[in-house]
This record gives structure tokens, C-alpha cells and sequence, in this order.
């Protein structure tokens, strides 16, 4: 707070910033937070800033008071990560337990100060405050990522994994495709894969699909919005010629003419996107090549015609996003996977995000917890808001107006069977609908496609594909646009202007008037000076609720009334500010219906001050015990040691918990597998049902033969031999020909319940008692 009247000179240069996932935010594994979030409460965000001298760690909780965790000034820092606890098993210790939190930093100067700057990983204790370990590297260090198992250290064509219980190394990667952007090698790391920019196609190793035809989307594109940007139309049309001609314009730049020259002799090819296995993949070198089999390796496609310039995982690990260096549309990809090969694998193309037509870099993607929504930052400082669904297909008010994600296809669509009669149409289109005639891109005549043999392409047609999604036909590719374009502004003064009175600084204290030291130029960021301007962006739980209501205590449906998170954005000004999304629906249609598309309004709401000045006060470990990151680490790793069926350290004895691995092979009594029993759910047909009673009328009736047959009902049991009184009954005689057929009794016969194992009392007691059947699933 002391810093509020300085002038703004005097704050710290910022060179980078980003949200982090550590153990602090992650409820799966931090059983306290977890009880909290039963409450209605949100895990903290989680803030790192990149100085030209140091670095900072900030924590946002729901109240949002924001609170400093760690602070420090020792020149400038590339790349920083809070590692997250390990996961351990019997077999598998963690050596470095009584040392968390670590935090991985890549410092100009490294702990040996002989190396090259930028050349080592140097892991601190946050607890001790000592250098645990040094890993040291003979050419720069880009980029750290890690996750549960591994720490990545990202090189300029290399990427080098370690065990995130040891630091051995455990594999390497040296055939990464170089970026020219702002990310060297971009990779992304889910919670298990890790996918990269390969250097070059192997066929043995392609998995179906990929990347949707040569590239029609950005032609379909530019001839859906010709009308607007003839010029670029005409630059597109151009380079195409020139590159039938075998001719280069005189304003070519060099890398073009490089690209030109080597066309024939490099084998590089840019756009092509590996996925290994990290638990699977071979110790040493991975290698993708001819000669290498493909274990560990989950899928290898082409994603884009130009390098690749940064990638992102969904929270599930399931869809990936990647962006070329042009920046102009950003594909989405699910990764269905085959236990045999990457071959075997399918990459579905599921939707191209078209930003513009001019050229931007990507340097931030960041999707919502549910996946319904993606924004992508780029350096321009510009955030795009787009709206996707996990499973593909165009985003509208059914499936984005809801606070929870909806299936694929409404009750009436599954039931009528529309999809059924959408896939004969899209088989007998060719693949993929396009949406500008002639430009279909059939799956079977793209070469970017695995060939299908008949056979398959047959059978899958026969079954009308009834599970299998690694056969054709293909899901359909959908152009999306983004819903909200979010441009940063230059200083905090046009923040105010917009929001009022909702600022919250360092402390969560409230500036009410504007900042009067200048005006502020209202000029976009790309304008400015440099051109380049760092932001990062995450979804989150609002946290301005409290700035309208301080003196009212949180509800606990608070969060529940809005449909999307509210998204974070922070920029290289230090200001962090809450942006509220309300997707609506298009106000220009004409009836609102399930299928009406979408339109956005976002506002800002709230405003962190976080950017340090010169004055403040470092805040470097050793840490107290109450630490918020200390806390979270000890929760975490005691929850990991019972998850093992260890003994956590400390604790009195042996804990023994049948959740252990070796509990399913163990022989517990009964009590316990009935209880299991009970919770499994049986699924008795291939989808989509029909239900009854939306198609012809049936009537169900009890046949009362004369004779001396016995009457199947729905109390007795054919197939058992004995039936619920424990008396013997005969089969039925099916050789009658003497059946009454006026003596049918139309009132039907009550069922009987079913006795469920592990049920508190037996069928018997339970006889009169009608069971409740739940149609509306």
C-alpha cells in the first residue's frame, strides 16, 4: 500500500507473466481444499511475474485480498515453475520429500556462475531456503514445464525430461521443428502426454487424420471474407502463383528464399505434432523414424502448413490446441488413442478457430475448467474469447447458455435418430462439409489422411459407426469465430475510467479516483512502442463479488448463477484484472431456439495492482511453517502417502486403507464387494435409445392359457431352477395349441423388485413395495 501515490516510473520492469497450477491450486490431490470446495469455495489463483531483476509470486484467493508469497531480486529470470508434489507408490519414493516446495528457476546467472547465462536449472527449497539441485546444460534454457511425474527443460531443438522424485534424467527429444516466434520450441504438457513439433512426417507413424485437407480452411476463409480484405485475398492468390511458377517475389524475406531453396534437400517439414506417452516412452532417445517402433509414441500428425508456434493441452489431456506462426486460425484436435500404435490412432480435426487475417504471435491458451471455452492471447495484448465443445460441433445456446456442460445431442435428437440421417448425408457429400462448395475436404482425397481399407470404411458404414471413432466417417470440421476480443489498455488510468470505484491494489485497498499523473493514450498496445506486450489469461471463480458486497457474507450459490468463470487477464503492467463473460444469445435472431448462436458482452470488474516497486521488501525463504505454499505441499504429500498405503511421516502407525493397490487382490469379506456390487451400472443396449413410449404403441399382456402349462409372470423365473418360493417350476409348454385368447387379463401384473446385493433387508420383506424405475437419464 505505500506505494499508491508514487509515480509510475518508479514500478519494476516486468519481462514476463503467468499463471501457475502447483500444489496450492490443486484440489484433486489437496483433500483441505477439497473439503472447502464442497462449501462453495474456490482454490487461490496462482500469479508469477518475470522481472529484469527477479521474480514474484503472488496468491489470489476468493476474497480477494491478494497476498505475496515470495519475492526476491537475484537478475533476471527466464523461466520459473513451483514444482508439484510427485505421485509415489511402493516401488517409487520421493527423495527430496522433506524439501518441499521446490521452485525450478532459470537464472542469467547460475548457481555455479561459470556456466553460460541462461545454461542451468537450479531447484530451491522454499521450506530450508537451500539449493537442492543444479542441472546444468552446454546451450540455453527456453522454457520449464512440469507436471506429477516429470520437470521439463525446454532447449532451442531439444527437450530434456526429468523424474520428478529423482531429477535423473529420463528421456531426450533433439528432433523438435525451431520457431522463430516467441516461444523457441513450443511444447505442451499434460498431466501424462507431452506433445512437440516434430522436424518431419514419418508415414509408418501417422495416425488418421490430423490437420483437415492442405490447408482449405484458410482458403475457405478468404473466400468467405473476400468482401472484406480483398488485398489479402490477393497476397494469398499471389503467393500461390509464385509458388507454381517456381518464382519468388524481390520483396521475399530470407527465410522464405531459404524455405525456397530447400525445398528439396531439407528434410524438415513444419506443422507436424507429436504426442508421446511420458510413463511408456523408452528410456534415452526418442526417436520417431522408420526404423523405430512406436512405443510411447500416441499420435504424430500434421497439424499446420507453417512452424508451429506454441500448444496447449485441455485440462482432461484429451484436446489440443496448436497455432502456427501466421496466427490467422488455431485448430482443435482430440487425440483418440489405439493400445497398439500411433497408426492406429485418430487426431479428429474438431474446429479452426479463425481469428483474423492478419498476421499475430500467439504467446498465451488457456481454456475454461469445463472446456466450453478457449482464449487465446497473442502478442498484440489482444485476448480471443471462443466458444467450443469438448466433442465437437457448432457451439450454441443449448450447449453454452447452461452453467453445466450438456451433452452432445438433446433427448429429441437421440431419440429420433437425427444423427443417423446427418451421417448418410455427410457420407454421400464426402467427408467433411465445407462451407463453400467444391472446397469439401474429403477425408479419402486429402493426403494428409490415413488411407482406410474398405473393409473398414464397409463395416463402419454397416454398424453406422457405433463406437468405434477411429473409423470414418470423420466428425465434421466447424469454423468458429471468436465471441470477445479483449484488448489491454495502456495504463491503469483507462481501467478506472470503466470500472468505477472497483479497483482492489496490492492489499485489496480501493483507488477511487483515477490515476492523474498523465492522461492515457487510448491507442491499441500493438501501436506502441515495441509492439510486443506480455499478458496471460486463466478462468477462475469471481473474486469482485466482495468488492460490491464487503460487509455480506459469501453465499453459497454465489458462484453457481453465472454461466462462465470469470476470466483473469494480467499484462505486463503489473495490473491483473477481472473480466465478467455473459454469453447470450445472437440479438439479431429472429426466434431463440435450442440451435440460435452466440453472442458475448464482457466488462471489467475488478483490478489488482501487482507490480512491485524498487522500494518493497524482499520475501525469500526459509518460509514458516503456516505458508500458505508449505501448507498445500504437506497436505498434498501426506495425501499422496495414503494413497500408496504408506505410512505418512509422522503419523503414529500403519494405515491401512483397502483404496491401496493391492486391495483388489486382497480377499475382503463380503460386506465390502457388496457394496461395490451395488454401485456398478449396467449398460443393456447400444446407444441412441428410443424410449418406448415416443414410438409405436405397444400393449403389454399376460397370457392366460387353458391347460396345464404354467404361465410365465414376472414373479416367476424361468431361467433359475428355482423360483423366489424355492419351489421347482416346470418350463413352459410352448407345444399348446389350445390358448384362450378371451381370457386375457388386460390389468397388467405388478414386478417385483429385484433384491440388490447388500440391500438392508431380503425380497421377501420388500414384496408390496413398487420400484421406481428413472426414465429421464
Amino acid at each position: 500500500q505505500a506505494y499508491s501515490g508514487t509515480p509510475p516510473e518508479e514500478k519494476e520492469k516486468i519481462v514476463w507473466v503467468r499463471f501457475e497450477n502447483a500444489d496450492l491450486n490443486d484440489t484433486s490431490r489437496n483433500m483441505e481444499f477439497h473439503e472447502i470446495h464442497s462449501t462453495g469455495n474456490e482454490p487461490p489463483l496462482l500469479l508469477m511475474i518475470g522481472y529484469s531483476d527477479g521474480m514474484q509470486v503472488w496468491s489470489i484467493p476468493i476474497s480477494g485480498e491478494a497476498q505475496e508469497l515470495f519475492s526476491v531480486r537475484h537478475g533476471p529470470v527466464r523461466a520459473a515453475r513451483i514444482l508439484p508434489a510427485p505421485q509415489i507408490n511402493a516401488q517409487k519414493c520421493d527423495n527430496f520429500a522433506e524439501k518441499r516446495p521446490l521452485l525450478g528457476v532459470c537464472k542469467s546467472i547460475g548457481s555455479s556462475g561459470t556456466s553460460p547465462p541462461y545454461c542451468c536449472v537450479d531447484l530451491y527449497s522454499l521450506r530450508t531456503g537451500e539449493m537442492v539441485k543444479s542441472i546444468q546444460f552446454k546451450t540455453p534454457i527456453y522454457d520449464l514445464h512440469c507436471n506429477k511425474r516429470i520437470l521439463v527443460v525446454v532447449l532451442q531443438e531439444k527437450i530434456a525430461a526429468f523424474d520428478s522424485c529423482t531429477f535423473t534424467k529420463k528421456f531426450f527429444v533433439t528432433s523438435c521443428y525451431p520457431c522463430p516466434g516467441p516461444n523457441m520450441n513450443p511444447i505442451a504438457l499434460g498431466s501424462r502426454w507431452l506433445a512437440y513439433a516434430e522436424n518431419k512426417l514419418i508415414r509408418c507413424h501417422q495416425s488418421r487424420g490430423g490437420a483437415c485437407g492442405d490447408n482449405i480452411q484458410s482458403y475457405t476463409a478468404t473466400v468467405i471474407s473476400a468482401a472484406k480484405t480483398i488485398k489479402t485475398g490477393l497476397t494469398m492468390v499471389g503467393k500461390v502463383v509464385t509458388q507454381l511458377t517456381g518464382t519468388l517475389p524481390s520483396g521475399a524475406s530470407e527465410e522464405e528464399i531459404l524455405a525456397h531453396s530447400n525445398l528439396r534437400r531439407s528434410p524438415l517439414v513444419p506443422g507436424i505434432v507429436t504426442i508421446i506417452d511420458t510413463e511408456t516412452v523408452a528410456e534415452g532417445q526418442v526417436l520417431v523414424s522408420e526404423d523405430s517402433d512406436s512405443d510411447g509414441i500416441v499420435a504424430h500428425f500434421p497439424a499446420h502448413e507453417k512452424p508451429i508456434c506454441c500448444m496447449a493441452f485441455n485440462p482432461s489431456g484429451m484436446l489440443l490446441v496448436t497455432t502456427d506462426t501466421l496466427g490467422h486460425d488455431f485448430h482443435v484436435f482430440q487425440i483418440l488413442t489405439h493400445p497398439w500404435s500411433s497408426s492406429q490412432s485418430a487426431v479428429h480435426h474438431l474446429y479452426t478457430l479463425h481469428r483474423g487475417e492478419t498476421e499475430a504471435k500467439v504467446q498465451d491458451i488457456s481454456f475454461s475448467h469445463d472446456c466450453r471455452w478457449v482464449v487465446v492471447s497473442t502478442l498484440r495484448g489482444t485476448s480471443h474469447v471462443f466458444p467450443i465443445n469438448p466433442y465437437g460441433g457448432q457451439p450454441c445456446v443449448r450447449t453454452h447458455m447452461s452453467p453445466r456442460v450438456v451433452n452432445r445431442m438433446s433427448r429429441f435428437q437421440k431419440s429420433a435418430g437425427l444423427e443417423e440421417i446427418e451421417q448418410e448425408l455427410t457420407s454421400k457429400q464426402g467427408g467433411r462439409c465445407s462451407p463453400v462448395p467444391g472446397l469439401s475436404s474429403s477425408p479419402s482425397g486429402s493426403p494428409l489422411h490415413g488411407k482406410l481399407n474398405s473393409q473398414d470404411t464397409y463395416n463402419n458404414f454397416t454398424n453406422n459407426n457405433p463406437g468405434n471413432p477411429r473409423l470414418l466417417p470423420l466428425p465434421s470440421l466447424t469454423v468458429v469465430l471468436p465471441l470477445a476480443q479483449i484488448k489491454q489498455p495502456m495504463t491503469l488510468g483507462t481501467i478506472t475510467k470503466r470500472t468505477g470505484p472497483y479497483l482492489f491494489g496490492a492489499g485489496c485497498f480501493s483507488i477511487k479516483a483515477p490515476c492523474k499523473s498523465k492522461p492515457a493514450p487510448q491507442i491499441s498496445p500493438s501501436k506502441s512502442v515495441g509492439g510486443e506486450f506480455c499478458v496471460a489469461a486463466v478462468f477462475g471463480a469471481s473474486r469482485s463479488w466482495f468488492a460490491n458486497n464487503s460487509g455480506l457474507k459469501r453465499e453459497k450459490d454465489q458462484s453457481k448463477q453465472f454461466v462462465v468463470e470469470s476470466l483473469y487477464i494480467i499484462s505486463c503492467y503489473g495490473s491483473l484484472v477481472e473480466h465478467v463473460l455473459e454469453p447470450r444469445p445472437l440479438s439479431t435472431a429472429p426466434k431463440i431456439s435450442d440451435d440460435t448462436p452466440l453472442e458475448m458482452v464482457t466488462c471489467p470488474r475488478a483490478s489488482w495492482t501487482l507490480v512491485r516497486t524498487p522500494q518493497w521488501n524482499e520475501l525469500q525463504p526459509p518460509f514458516n511453517a503456516n505458508h500458505p505454499l508449505l501448507l498445500a505441499a504437506d497436505a498434498v504429500q501426506y495425501y499422496q502417502y495414503l494413497l500408496a498405503g504408506l505410512v505418512p511421516p509422522g503419523s503414529p502407525g500403519p494405515i491401512t486403507r483397502h483404496e491401496s493397490y493391492d486391495s483388489l487382490a486382497s480377499d475382503h469379506s463380503g460386506q465390502e464387494d457388496e457394496e461395490w456390487l451395488s454401485q456398478v451400472e449396467i449398460v443393456t443396449h447400444t446407444g441412441p435409445h428410443r424410449r418406448l413410449w415416443m414410438g409405436p404403441q405397444f400393449q403389454f399382456k399376460t397370457i392366460h392359457p387353458s391347460g396345464q402349462t404354467t404361465v410365465i409372470s414376472s414373479s416367476s423365473s424361468v431361467l433359475q431352477s428355482h423360483g423366489p418360493s424355492d419351489t421347482p417350476q416346470p418350463l413352459l409348454d410352448f407345444d399348446t395349441d389350445d390358448l384362450d385368447l378371451n381370457s386375457l387379463r388386460i390389468q397388467p401384473v405388478r414386478s417385483e423388485p429385484v433384491s440388490m446385493p447388500g440391500s438392508p433387508r431380503p425380497a421377501a420383506d420388500r414384496r408390496g413395495v413398487p420400484t421406481v424405475i428413472d426414465a429421464t437419464s
